[in-house]
C-alpha cells in the first residue's frame, strides 16, 4: 500500500523517543488518504508523546495542520506565526493566498 515506507521511518525515527522529528516532504507522492492518516500519527507525536515535530512541505494546505509556520520565500524567511494568524495578517482565506502574497511582495521588491 502507499505510504507504507513514510510510515515506517516515521517509525523507526520515533522508535528512540527523541524530544524532537525533524520531516521533510513526509507525504509527497501518497494519496489523500494515506496523508491524512500519516497527518494523525504527527498529531499523536506531538499531542500525546509532547514530540516537537518540524515539517518541511510545499503543501499549504498542510501548513493548516502546524501549530506554527514558517514561510520561505528565495531562502529567507519572510513570515513566522500560527496559520490563523498569518491569515489574518495577510487577509487570506487560506495558506496559499498567504503564500502567494508573500511571493508576489518578494517580487516587486526585487
Amino acid at each position: 500500500p502507499l505510504g507504507w515506507k513514510q510510515r515506517l521511518a516515521f517509525s523507526v525515527a520515533t522508535l528512540h523517543d527523541p524530544p524532537i522529528v525533524f520531516l521533510d516532504e513526509p507525504t509527497g507522492g501518497v494519496d489523500p488518504v494515506t496523508r491524512r492518516h500519516f497527518w494523525e500519527m504527527i498529531y499523536h507525536a506531538a499531542r500525546v508523546q509532547k514530540r516537537t515535530v518540524f515539517v518541511t512541505t510545499h503543501y499549504m494546505d498542510e501548513a493548516e495542520y502546524c501549530d506554527r509556520v514558517s514561510i520561505m520565500v528565495d531562502g529567507r524567511i519572510e513570515a513566522l506565526d500560527t496559520p490563523g494568524k498569518l491569515k489574518t495578517s495577510f487577509n487570506a482565506a487560506n495558506m496559499d493566498e498567504v503564500f502567494l502574497k508573500l511571493a508576489r511582495k518578494n517580487q516587486s521588491t526585487a
